[in-house]
């Protein structure tokens, strides 16, 4: 088989990769990220009170480290992601926002692997 891409072994110190901050409809993201071809992986931090600005239709695999949130779809169903759970999802598969009143620390893996 054939991979996308490559990438050599390696560890990723998070403590010194650099803070984006990304402001919401409510609340902050703050985004350490690892940017690969075809890859991304981000750690993202949710501040108490945070709520996504826009609906997103990227796929993603997500691991809530602590904290907890709420993935709201298009369709108004709700899903609670809580510490050690995991979500995932394909490019184009649903259409959803997150939201956390207490806050959530996670870890995000997308990219070329997860288009329809």
């Amino acid at each position: 088989m054939t991979h996308p891409f490559i990438i050599p072994f390696q560890t990723t110190d998070w403590s010194i990769v650099p803070v984006t901050e990304h402001p919401g409809e409510t609340g902050k993201a703050f985004w350490q990220t690892l940017q690969f071809e075809g890859l991304r992986m981000r750690m993202v931090e949710y501040t108490p009170g945070y709520k996504a600005d826009h609906w997103c239709e990227k796929g993603h695999i997500i691991y809530c480290i602590s904290g907890q949130m709420t993935s709201e779809l298009g369709d108004g169903s709700t899903f609670v992601l809580k510490q050690g759970m995991t979500y995932q999802v394909t490019d184009g598969a649903s259409s959803h926002r997150s939201t956390t009143d207490i806050g959530a620390k996670l870890f995000i893996i997308d990219g070329d692997f997860l288009k329809e």
